[in-house]
């Protein structure tokens, strides 16, 4: 099927091109979405009768885009989750979930900008794409973790497993501790308690 581009749509053209996609895509994404017209006679003609005015709204949407961009790119969003001790989330986290983040910040970003290769499974950072407009995409980070401080500790470059592994070294050392009270206290016992010995020495005489 021939449709003709309304936007830049990556791995297929730029605005004005007619190229040929499977109908699936077209009707259920391109045309529904306004990024492409079918490829009449009429919407050709149409198109080039628009060019121009099409041309400068995409340039006044990409330069705001831009300058979104420059504000958004690099930032690092806090999302708190529960999860197990092996960091595996009990749940997921979603391009609603990074949308949401970045929009309470201040950012208007909706869900549909966000890609994600998979939903976000695991503690950690997690580097997720907002497309602003078609030719404009940044990065940024999600800092997956159970509490605010986790997330500064993971933010300052520790894993979940290197947490994980601090927290246990601690407490082992705190039992250690612990134990090395309690025989502590016991010893001392020992020698406030008075022998045996003497103490029969003196009933008997």
């Amino acid at each position: 099927m021939q449709v003709i581009l309304l936007e830049r749509v990556a791995k297929l053209g730029q605005m004005g091109d007619v190229v040929d996609v499977k109908s699936g895509y077209a009707r259920n994404f391109l045309l529904p979405q306004g990024k492409a017209l079918t490829a009449s006679k009429a919407n050709i003609a149409g198109f080039e009768a628009q060019k121009a005015q099409l041309e400068a709204n995409n340039l006044e949407t990409k330069t705001e885009a831009e300058a979104l961009a420059e504000k958004l790119g690099g930032q690092q969003f806090i999302v708190i989750r529960s999860a197990s001790d092996a960091g595996a989330l009990y749940g997921s986290v979603t391009p609603r979930d990074a949308a949401t983040v970045a929009t309470e910040a201040g950012f208007t970003v909706d869900k549909k900008q966000i890609s994600l290769q998979a939903p976000i499974k695991d503690l950690g950072l997690h580097t997720v794409s907002v497309k602003l407009h078609p030719e404009v995409e940044v990065e940024i980070d999600l800092n997956v973790a159970r509490s605010e401080e986790e997330a500064e500790l993971q933010a300052s470059g520790k894993s979940i497993q290197e947490l994980a592994a601090e927290a246990e070294a601690e407490a082992e050392f705190e039992i250690a501790e612990l134990f090395d009270e309690l025989g502590a206290a016991a010893s001392d016992d020992d020698e406030d308690a008075p022998a045996p010995a003497a103490e029969e020495a003196s009933e008997e005489e």
